[in-house]
């Protein structure tokens, strides 16, 4: 890699939405150069990233990003022309019962990464033409009632030390774009599906344990509701923004797929018993449906989400290309090639 080359800093690179945006981006601009800057916890998995290992315009540094001896050797080392932050602890229920690594990668972390960006660009004289990407959650606004969607000025209204911990960052953001005339942009989204998700997160927790034959927990009565994102039409947003969003200005990215729990697991299933019937069979179970179980609710947990992404898709062209239900079933599909490859 030409260390000389302006070249695109994203950080948490090796999780869900990273991995699939890395690979995305440098499809797209193949001659681009690309650092994913990765501190490969428990989310990160560096096999995620094996369509673009090999690529000259691709490099992996070990790091984190709450390390400022690390983090400023990456922008004294490279010309770094933008940065975009997927680095972040996400697992709501870790939150829950260990803030503590929240606030330090989320909030800390984000704030190493805007000092290293800043000084570096001050010094190079080149601050207000190099952009910060924040990428954030709709959990920042809180929880909705039956009706209405969360828009770019609704106010952060957060309910758990994840979400408190992502806005406190977006903040932060905000404020260095304010203060020192950084070109900062943040991107907010619903809940992402498709391949590559860790496996607690809901739709591959529902996938292996249908799959594994024990019973799908889903919280309290199952009628909490999220907006589905396949992951691909995310990555499209945000290269849109990245590229094309207006300083200082926050875009929501919705799917348009509001499900309750329960039905999105039934929906799982029905996929399940179409591409596994040898499986339930075992059992003698009619569907996978019949594993639903209902576990105590989770704390503080939020009954709605829904975002109003009309500005991304008026400003700037977006719209998502994927069917929830094509993208459920390639992503049911994708969980399932996977497990065969384990259990053979």
């Amino acid at each position: 890699m030409n260390n000389r080359q302006p070249t695109l800093l994203v950080t948490g690179g090796a999780g869900f939405i990273g991995s699939n945006f890395i690979t995305y981006f440098l499809n797209k601009y193949p001659e681009q150069q690309l650092i994913n800057f990765d501190k490969l916890t428990y989310a990160g998995l560096t096999n995620n990233l094996n369509e673009v290992e090999n690529l000259d315009t691709y490099h992996f540094i070990k790091g984190d990003i709450a390390d400022e001896k690390a983090v400023n050797e990456v922008f004294t080392s490279f010309d770094i022309l933008g940065v975009i932050n997927f680095a972040a602890e996400s697992h709501v229920d870790r939150s829950i019962q260990n803030p503590k690594a929240f606030i330090e990668t989320n909030v800390l972390g984000t704030n190493v990464l805007l000092q290293a960006a800043r000084n570096t660009w001050e010094k190079q004289g080149v601050l207000t033409n190099r952009r910060f990407h924040q990428i954030s959650t709709d959990e920042i606004y809180g929880s909705l009632g039956a009706t209405g969607k969360f828009h770019e000025y609704t106010l952060y209204d957060p309910r758990n030390p994840y979400s408190a911990s992502k806005a406190g960052a977006n903040l932060l953001v905000k404020s260095f774009g304010h203060t020192y005339g950084m070109d900062v942009v943040i991107s907010s989204s619903s809940n992402n599906f498709g391949p590559k998700q860790h496996s607690e997160k809901l739709i591959p927790t529902i996938i292996s344990k249908a799959l594994e034959l024990k019973p799908i927990p889903i919280y309290g009565d199952g009628k909490h509701i999220r907006d589905w994102l396949y992951v691909m039409d995310h990555c499209r947003a945000l290269e849109l923004i990245f590229h094309h969003g207006k300083t200082l200005e926050t875009y929501n990215i919705g799917g348009g797929n509001e499900r309750t729990n329960v039905e999105l697991a039934m929906e799982v299933c029905e996929i399940l018993d179409l591409l596994k019937p040898e499986i339930k069979s075992e059992v003698a179970i009619e569907s996978f449906k019949d594993l639903i179980t209902f576990t105590v609710d989770r704390q503080g947990h939020d009954r709605r989400y829904a975002v109003d992404d009309t500005k991304l898709r008026q400003t700037l062209g977006w719209k998502p290309d994927i069917t929830f239900k094509s993208g459920l079933y390639q992503t049911v599909d994708w969980y399932a090639e996977q497990w065969n490859n384990i259990t053979l």
